[in-house]
């Protein structure tokens, strides 16, 4: 009914020496900067529409975080430059949703740091969602 497959399938690990293979930990590392890359782009595009003290510091240590889980290679960095067009609150809520992706990775991956600012930033983006909406309201 069916013809046999004459061919080796391309799904078989017989031949597992033609590509380079990850372990979990260097695949969770690649996801986690990932993620706080871009949180720290999120965080870049806030400094510039709500220029704080707060959002610098923050900054800063996601790109140590993301330096260090890229073994030293930097991020690239976001301009500071405001525009009108961005909503600031849907602009937290994606920060918010960004860091809560970071602490998942970095917490299956048992990097205390990350998740540690990880959850920081989940609290102060829940928090200024929670402003600006009473403001706005």
């Amino acid at each position: 009914m069916y013809e046999p497959i004459r061919t080796k399938s391309v799904h078989t690990m017989a031949g597992t020496a033609d590509f380079p293979h990850r372990s979990r930990e260097e695949e969770l590392d690649i996801q986690l900067a990932g993620h706080l890359a871009a949180l720290l782009t999120a965080t870049d595009e806030l400094r510039g529409l709500e220029p704080s003290a707060e959002l610098d510091v923050a900054a800063e240590r996601l790109a140590e975080q993301v330096t260090r889980l890229r073994g030293g290679r930097p991020p690239a960095r976001a301009s500071v430059t405001g525009t009108a067009s961005v909503q600031i609150a849907a602009l937290h809520e994606r920060a918010h949703a960004l860091a809560g992706r970071a602490l998942v990775v970095a917490a299956s991956r048992a990097d205390t740091a990350a998740a540690i600012l990880a959850a920081e930033r989940m609290d102060a983006h829940a928090a200024a969602t929670e402003a600006h909406a009473l403001t706005t309201h």
